[in-house]
């Protein structure tokens, strides 16, 4: 299985329902929040080049937002 991280924001619609369907698919993913951790704000921007979230990172794909069809694909499901 691919390495999956999400940075996302506490009050992001979108992360929410992208971590649930992680949980849904049973994709282990390891979560950031870029609203308090600011380390790894700069580091989202510097791979994503945004301030958008979420970002998730499959592997070494950038797939921002929850664009579920670029998941599943990312993912091979």
């Amino acid at each position: 299985m691919k390495q999956v991280i999400v940075y996302s924001t506490p009050t992001c619609h979108f992360c929410h329902m992208a971590k649930e369907y992680f949980d849904q698919q049973k994709v282990a993913y390891e979560s950031f929040d870029v609203a308090s951790d600011m380390e790894k704000r700069k580091e989202m921007m510097a791979k994503s080049g945004q301030l958008g979230v979420p970002v998730i990172l499959i592997g070494d794909q950038v797939i921002v937002g929850f664009d579920k069809p670029r998941i599943d694909k990312a993912l091979g499901l």
